[in-house]
């Protein structure tokens, strides 16, 4: 169904096992059972999300673009790989891309501790990941289960997702205004504020809004549209663009391809989720091509 390569380089590599969701009408979703990566979500044949062409598939390294899904650390991480191990783990398919009576198409994908994830992170967990097509929107619905008896863990979350836009620098992103932020680019760890009312971005960005509102709007996606991105349960909104020279930093990442992408990030990284034994965290987001 779906496979490549990283250049052509990795020839050998088998090809990787997706998922398709097909609603019909040139509108679907393919999802990568490594990291359970959203690679692509078309809308009418246009797609709407960025995959970069030096992206590696050899179920190994994270995938560059699309959806990764962070869990249970957001960034650095002295016990195993950046970003947690959820995005470089195989997922299994809980439930195949059934329909819906209303039309759309819902899958199912989870992860469980198993001796990979209890050498970096040595907690019994389930993580369920519910996605459902419709003919605008993408969404995804979050579990995160404690199914241990006695201890409590914490983590971090996040939908590490980029969009393709036509240019980066006529985008708009709304729902910012007022919230305190952390600038990573400037690395003091300090705290701002955003005053602007709608934010823009020129240069190499990298920020974690937190407290922000429940829907943002980001201006000039493809084919000059608009998205809409509603969140529930997830606090915090991280912006990131690695403009000229991060991008020439970055391996698995063009150097002329930042100006076609915007990661616009819905999570829980501000602080830990804390849950106790025997109980849930639910989260879910709606993408919407307005």
């Amino acid at each position: 169904m779906y496979s490549s390569g990283s250049g052509g380089s990795n020839m050998a590599a088998a090809p990787t096992s997706v998922v398709v969701l097909d609603r019909g009408n040139n509108t679907t979703c393919t999802i990568n059972l490594h990291g359970a990566t959203v690679v692509s979500w078309r809308v009418n044949n246009q797609e709407q999300l960025f995959v970069s062409k030096q992206a590696v598939f050899d179920g190994k390294k994270a995938i560059r673009g699309g959806i990764p899904f962070v869990f249970p650390q957001f960034g650095s991480w002295n016990y195993g790989p950046q970003h947690g191990f959820a995005r470089v783990i195989r997922w299994h398919v809980e439930k195949s891309p059934e329909r819906l009576p209303s039309g759309d198409i819902e899958a199912m994908f989870c992860i469980v501790d198993n001796e990979v994830t209890r050498s970096m992170w040595n907690f019994p967990f389930r993580l369920s990941y519910r996605l459902i097509l419709r003919e605008k929107e993408l969404h995804f619905n979050i579990g995160v289960y404690n199914v241990g008896k006695d201890v409590t863990f914490s983590f971090n979350l996040l939908l590490h997702t980029y969009f393709k836009v036509p240019d980066v620098r006529r985008c708009q992103i709304t729902g910012l205004q007022g919230c305190t932020f952390v600038d990573k680019v400037t690395r003091d760890g300090a705290m701002y504020q955003e005053v602007r009312d709608v934010v823009t971005i020129n240069e190499y960005t990298d920020r974690v809004y937190q407290n922000t509102p429940q829907e943002h709007i980001i201006t000039n996606v493809v084919s000059n549209r608009k998205m809409r991105i509603q969140k529930y349960n997830f606090p915090d909104t991280v912006v990131w663009n690695p403009w000229v020279e991060k991008a020439r930093e970055i391996q698995d990442f063009g150097d002329d391809e930042y100006p076609n992408m915007i990661c616009v990030e819905a999570g829980h990284v501000s602080a830990p989720v804390i849950l106790l034994p025997g109980t849930a965290f639910e989260a879910s987001e709606i993408l919407q091509v307005m």
